[in-house]
């Protein structure tokens, strides 16, 4: 991927000049930084970006200089590129299994907050991270709904483990906190109410005082154009509901959204190559490129489509089902998409939102994947 050096008005712009053959991802730095200061204003506690959502130098870049100081690292890779663009910013290492050489690494780099769901890996960082300062988080779950996808299947101890980890964790003398995550794109801010509950359970099950309570990411981006996620009401609804559960000895909190953070700042931009017998539409991007996590969370359908001329396309919408580039027939978005019936060969199909999860998971698979990244002022078309 490359990033052009000029700054564009807008992708319309950038599209009528260029008309650019392969996928383009506009990024408007204005729009992270706006995203930011809305989270760092809003959240009751410590904002951290979760790398993994999107990586980019620039990404990084306009999050520090919008004011964001910790960062959630799931890998030595995310943990050196954090150290060299922000040395002084707080790393939160939390993925809960990880090699000895990865917790070795972690302890050279000065990180000193690590999460765990098990007995073996608690016991794996008691012995190779040095107690005094360091805070070691047990992550739990619990079997609630309202998010795309549950990363409980993978992560996570029961209550009643839980409890026991927080035990042992206080025990080894290490700063003893919890965490949990809702799920990603998680649209119903009852998720972090029982899970806040059940935190104010373990810790009195443990007889432990969580020093910190971090609430994980999930918190929704813009994708359907009649669902607006309400991230004040998240917000409000962390504070008060943690201050109900704890009393007094309430946990500070973190939180470390990802998705949430970086969605909104990027556009991408795909081409028709072709539309077969009017039914379905090829375009040179799909599941294998920038929208390869569409088939899990759903599509995107803030969608415009645009001539070369970068005139917007207005006829009235059908359903089409729509494929991306490669000779593979699961490379297709799911369900069918409306687009406008005066499309046509050439035209650019544009999808907002597109931030997170698309530059970070594109492939090079059958020979497609060339994506560039064009810098704008503002992302309408």
């Amino acid at each position: 991927m490359g990033l052009s050096k000029t700054i564009w008005a807008s992708p319309s712009e950038f599209i009528r000049t260029q008309q650019p053959e392969n996928p383009v991802m506009f990024f408007a730095p204005m729009v992270l930084q706006a995203t930011a200061r809305r989270f760092l204003e809003g959240f009751p506690g410590l904002v951290t970006y979760a790398v993994k959502s999107n990586p980019d130098e620039m990404v990084i870049q306009n999050l520090v200089a919008a004011g964001i100081r910790g960062f959630d690292v799931a890998s030595p890779v995310e943990i050196a590129l954090i150290r060299r663009l922000a040395p002084g910013a707080a790393l939160h290492y939390n993925n809960p299994v990880r090699s000895r050489a990865e917790i070795g690494f972690a302890v050279e780099q000065g990180v000193k907050s690590y999460s765990v769901d098990s007995r073996s890996e608690l016991e794996k960082l008691i012995a190779l991270v040095p107690a005094e300062g360091c805070e070691i988080a047990v992550r739990f779950k619990l079997p609630v709904a309202g998010a795309a996808y549950n990363f409980g299947a993978k992560f996570g101890a029961t209550v009643e483990g839980a409890a026991a980890l927080l035990a042992r964790v206080a025990e080894a003398g290490f700063v003893p906190s919890l965490t949990f995550h809702p799920g990603t794109q998680c649209t119903d801010p009852a998720a972090w109410d029982a899970y806040i509950r059940a935190a104010a359970d373990i810790c009195g099950r443990a007889g432990v005082r969580a020093r910190r309570l971090n609430v994980g990411g999930g918190f929704p981006a813009h994708r359907l154009m009649g669902v607006l996620p309400d991230l004040q009401a998240i917000f409000a609804l962390i504070g008060r509901v943690t201050a109900e559960a704890f009393g007094e000895g309430a946990p500070a909190l973190v939180c470390e959204p990802g998705r949430g953070l970086v969605a909104e700042s990027f556009t991408l931009a795909t081409r028709i190559k072709g539309i077969r017998d009017g039914a379905h539409v090829f375009l040179n991007d799909g599941c294998y490129g920038a929208m390869d996590e569409l088939p899990i969370t759903g599509i995107i359908d803030r969608i415009t489509v645009i001539s070369p001329e970068a005139e917007p396309r207005r006829g009235e919408a059908a359903d089409h089902i729509v494929f991306g580039p490669t000779c593979d027939s699961v490379d297709r978005l799911p369900g069918e998409v409306a687009l406008p019936g005066d499309m046509a060969e050439g035209d650019y199909v544009l999808f907002a939102g597109m931030g997170a999860y698309s530059t970070a998971t594109n492939t090079r698979f059958n020979g497609f994947g060339d994506l560039s990244i064009a810098t704008v002022m503002a992302l309408k078309p």
